[in-house]
């Protein structure tokens, strides 16, 4: 009977302590996830150098350490902070099609054009999904001015290739 009692307890120990586990919020994550390397970005009206980069070099701030804390305050400061307007590019996002490349365009603070560089080119049938899925892609991130967007139907790997370029840019900007 002492042993079942003790496994009982130890079972609502157990239990309990797992409840109460707090895991990270994604906000602390997605900042935690931020590369560390300072991000190319060009501002004004000059161009963006090709494909692959942009002109200048903006440099990056932060710990690096990566802990919750840390995450949560460089995620606070860049919210705290107006957005540099200028254009971005973004990194180029490779998926099983081939890669995925923006540019972004911030007038005003807010985020006003995006522009495709590169897109998977494998022949007709991907350049009809690409046409396709491209300018809702472009429309929903004006509107929503960020990359937490919808994936298009039939462009799954465009649409997590672009949003993962776009959040890139987004992030050099400080949007």
């Amino acid at each position: 009977m002492r042993r079942v009692a003790t496994a009982l307890i130890a079972t609502a120990a157990a239990l309990a302590a797992l409840l109460s586990f707090r895991s990270h919020t994604p906000a602390a994550l997605g900042a935690a996830a931020a590369p560390a390397a300072s991000p190319s970005a060009s501002s004004g009206s000059g161009s963006s150098g090709g494909a692959t980069g942009g002109g200048g070099t903006e440099s990056s701030s932060g710990t690096g350490s990566g802990s919750p804390s840390s995450a949560t305050t460089a995620t606070a400061t860049r919210a705290a902070s107006p957005a540099k307007n200028g254009t971005y590019t973004g990194t180029s996002a490779d998926t099983q099609f081939g890669p995925v490349q923006v540019k972004i365009t911030v007038s005003d603070g807010k985020l006003s054009d995006v522009t495709v560089l590169q897109v998977p080119d494998n022949g007709r049938y991907e350049q009809e999904i690409v046409a396709q899925a491209l300018p809702i892609l472009r429309s929903e991130a004006l509107s929503k001015q960020s990359a937490d967007i919808d994936i298009v139907s039939g462009a799954t790997y465009t649409s997590q290739g672009y949003t993962r370029s776009l959040q890139s840019a987004l992030d050099q900007a400080g949007i």
